[in-house]
Formats: structure tokens, C-alpha cells, sequence
């Protein structure tokens, strides 16, 4: 079994005490030392409520960590959503939640990539992104997958098999309006060819 390098941040020493003990007789985690954090896969850190304090302390881990960070929080605030959001929080728990099984599957989904949400946020976030959808990306042709709705429209037409001309004549654009489209994503994402756009942006779930 490969463990999981945790790095632990905590608001005081009673709240870091009660986090090593539920973790340190688990095998999937390996519970770094103070100045080991660098080995970190995953940061855990674990206040009572999230002030200007533990604010900076995210916004620190995000410029400076390449591991992925959790916060284990006492109260999910109006501030909570935002600022997990704008300092690239992967994941959320709250400390009631968090008996030692639900906190090593929270861990262990971070060290996979996933990210990990309670219901009642996740609900939340969920509600802003479909507002922001609707009040400000639709009313511009945006989505939120970087992709306007014409360059996704005429993307699934490619993966559907069609050419150039047959793509502007379902689209009602001219051929070279369609040619600068497609030219235009390929170049943005940096990729060879209409084929390997198509399957780039598939696997990434962007059409």
C-alpha cells in the first residue's frame, strides 16, 4: 500500500493533537513532521472557524505547495464557498463529520485528484455557477468550459465527421469563418490538428 505524505496545519496545538491521533494508527497515511511539509502530498489543515489568519495560510499554501489542500472547519460561514474557491481548496469537512474512516477517504480522494464537497456546499456552488452562467457568460456566447458556444458547436461537428463545408452549412457561417475557429482553438490549447483538438477537449470534458 502507497501511503499518503500529510502535512497537518492547525489552529491551536489541542485541535492538531486530536487530528495525529485519529490518523497516526492509519497505514494509508504518513503523518510528516514539522519541516518535512515539502514532502507533502496532501495538506490537511483544521481550524475551529475560518478567519483572516487561516485566509492568508491558503492563500500561502497556494502559491508556495504543490500538494493538494483540505479544510477541516468547526463552521461552514457565508465566506466558507469563496474563499475555498479563490485560494484552490480541494476539499471541505466539517470537524463534526470527521471520525478517522471519513477523514482518511477525505485524504485519500485528495491524493487521487478528487475533490470533496458536503452536500449543503456543494448545493451551494452549484446555485453560483449556474447564475454565473445565465448572468454573465450567457449573455457574452461564453460557457464554462473556455470555449465559446460557436467553438463548441462547430468542435462536435468535427467529432461528428463533417468538413469545412458541411460544418458552415450547418452553422451558417462562411468556410473561412469556420477555418479561423477552429485555427483559433487549436492554437489556444496548443494542440496539432482538428483530431487531436476533438480529443483533448473530449477527455476534458470541454464538449
Amino acid at each position: 500500500m502507497t501511503r499518503v505524505p500529510l502535512a497537518l496545519y492547525a489552529q491551536d496545538p489541542i485541535l492538531e493533537a486530536g487530528v495525529r491521533c485519529q490518523l497516526r494508527s492509519r497505514p494509508e497515511i504518513e503523518l510528516l513532521d514539522p519541516g518535512e511539509e515539502e514532502r507533502a502530498e496532501v495538506v490537511l489543515v483544521v481550524v475551529d472557524r475560518l478567519d483572516d489568519e487561516t485566509e492568508l495560510l491558503l492563500r500561502r499554501l497556494q502559491r508556495s505547495a504543490t500538494a493538494r489542500v483540505g479544510l477541516m472547519t468547526g463552521y461552514l460561514e457565508e465566506n466558507v464557498l469563496r474563499t475555498t474557491v479563490e485560494c484552490g481548496v480541494a476539499a471541505v469537512i466539517r470537524r463534526s463529520e470527521a471520525n478517522q474512516d471519513r477523514l482518511v477517504s477525505v485524504i485519500t480522494a485528495l491524493a487521487r485528484g478528487e475533490g470533496v464537497l458536503p452536500g449543503d456546499l456543494l448545493g451551494r456552488l452549484l446555485d453560483q455557477v449556474g447564475r454565473l452562467q445565465r448572468k454573465v457568460l450567457d449573455p457574452r456566447g461564453l460557457t464554462l468550459s473556455t470555449l465559446t458556444v460557436r467553438e463548441a458547436d462547430m468542435l462536435r461537428l468535427v467529432a461528428e465527421g463533417l468538413d469545412t463545408a458541411q460544418i458552415a452549412v450547418k452553422t451558417s457561417y462562411s468556410e473561412r469563418t469556420v477555418k479561423n475557429v477552429l485555427h483559433e482553438v487549436i492554437t489556444r490549447f496548443n494542440l496539432r490538428n482538428r483530431a487531436h483538438a476533438v480529443g483533448y477537449l473530449m477527455r476534458h470534458g470541454l464538449i
